[in-house]
This record gives C-alpha cells, sequence and structure tokens, in this order.
C-alpha cells in the first residue's frame, strides 16, 4: 500500500472540517480509512484498458406519463386555511424592503 493515513492526518482533517474527535474516534477513522485505500489500491490492479469510459454505469432512461387533465382544487378550497388572504391571493408579509 502506497499511501498510508496516519493519526495526524486524521487530525489535520478533522481541523479543517472543524470537528471534535475522541482519540478512539481518529484510531476509528484511520483504520477505516487505511482500509478503504487498501481496497482502491486492490481495484487498481484490474486491467481496464480495453473498458470504455462512461458516465453512467446503468443505463437512464425517462420515465414518462401521459398528460391528463384533470379537475385541480378551486381557489376558495385552496385559501380556505390561509391565515391572510386578498383578492383571491396568499397574502405574505413584504421581504424586500
Amino acid at each position: 500500500m502506497k499511501n498510508i493515513i496516519t493519526g495526524k492526518d486524521v487530525e489535520y482533517v478533522a481541523k479543517l472540517s472543524r470537528l471534535k474527535l475522541k482519540e478512539d474516534e481518529k484510531q476509528k477513522f484511520t483504520h477505516q480509512l487505511n482500509a478503504i485505500l487498501m481496497y482502491i489500491d486492490k481495484l487498481n490492479e484490474l486491467d481496464t484498458s480495453k473498458i470504455e469510459p462512461t458516465s453512467q454505469v446503468i443505463p437512464l432512461q425517462n420515465v414518462r406519463r401521459k398528460d391528463v387533465v384533470q379537475p385541480s382544487v378551486s381557489i376558495e378550497d385552496a385559501l380556505k386555511n390561509a391565515p391572510d388572504k386578498e383578492q383571491g391571493y396568499f397574502r405574505v408579509p413584504p421581504i424586500i424592503e
């Protein structure tokens, strides 16, 4: 394994992330990050020279439904529980001065 994560590396990343880690958490994360790097090293052993690069592993397909005109909620029903309404619209406090 080329890259080895040390406790100092974990402390540095925690500091950048503004995380306060306990000593046992530092050890746990050091072990986990090294395990991840070992797995990536194992993946790097695979010969991928004959495999085309892909942007999407699983083919995407749009799922569409037909537009069907249906009755919608009336203005009165939509405004029924509004705390404040005016001329058929929701009335809200201004946010731009």
